[in-house]
């Protein structure tokens, strides 16, 4: 039975509540060839889209999760799929029939079915530099594949801090829900941005920098001594972590101001 069978049969009194709990707990998880479970039901339980981490997966894994996932739901991310991988990648999902969002700087990819509409919140999102652009990308896809609009500007780090404050005026104005500040070598950007907004902001530490506190370790220990309250820290190169805390931020925002919004496709 499908999610809504379920329901109209539980309304009906057809079926009891604790048969229903059974069979909607029955649907939620969809297993492929005995190797992997797909959370089918992720994105009505908690609005969070099923994410395929490839970088430690086969090639013919990741094709056979791709077309089980998406013969369930409408859209997919495939997240930092290797080199060699990518290309084939792209072929398979266009033999699909699906569209193909990418990310620049990025091996990530946003798979869907019909449009994703922007009926959800609005989130910022920034770089220190352009190095830090692949991981802000993968917050990006992250954000629209949750119905969320985006409002990007990249490498406006404290090295040119004159740069940041246009775009800060525009995201104020814009309404943001949250910001996402993605920002390698000593992460200052974070707390610079978190200091000069009433907004939730989320930084992403990069494994951007030289010698001693390199791969991340110092923007991360920067961003997790941050003084500036308002600011929470997800691990270093999560772009998909932050994408998903900052548009469940700005679709609860949006939920709160109506309460008609759902979290469908």
């Amino acid at each position: 039975m499908e999610i809504h069978e379920i329901l109209e049969a539980l309304k009906e009194g057809k079926i009891s509540v604790n048969n229903a709990k059974k069979l909607l707990s029955l649907y939620s998880i969809e297993e492929v060839e005995g190797f992997v479970k797909i959370d089918i039901n992720r994105r009505k339980r908690r609005g969070i889209p099923e994410v395929v981490f490839a970088e430690t997966k086969e090639l013919d894994e990741i094709k056979k999760i791709i077309k089980k996932t998406l013969e369930k739901t409408n859209s997919v991310i495939v997240s930092r799929i290797k080199k060699e991988d990518y290309p084939k990648i792209l072929v398979f999902v266009k033999r699909l029939k699906v569209k193909v969002e990418t990310g620049k700087n990025s091996s990530s990819l946003l798979l869907f079915k019909k449009p994703i509409k922007f009926h959800g919140g609005k989130v910022g999102i920034m770089t220190a530099g352009t190095s830090d652009i692949g991981v802000a990308e993968e917050s990006r896809l992250m954000c629209k594949a949750m119905n969320c609009k985006c409002i990007t500007s990249y490498d406006v780090g404290i090295a040119g801090i004159q740069r940041v404050f246009p775009i800060l005026k525009k995201m104020i104005n814009e309404d943001v829900d949250c910001i996402i500040v993605a920002a390698g070598m000593e992460g200052a950007l974070a707390t610079l941005v978190s200091t000069l907004v009433d907004i939730p902001v989320i930084g992403i530490p990069t494994s951007v920098g030289y010698g001693y506190g390199e791969k991340g370790i110092a923007a991360l220990a920067s961003m997790l001594q941050s003084c500036s309250l308002g600011l929470s820290v997800v691990n270093i190169d999560n772009g998909i972590a932050a994408g998903g805390i900052a548009a469940n931020i700005a679709n609860r925002a949006i939920k709160k101001n109506n309460s008609r919004w759902n979290f469908q496709d």
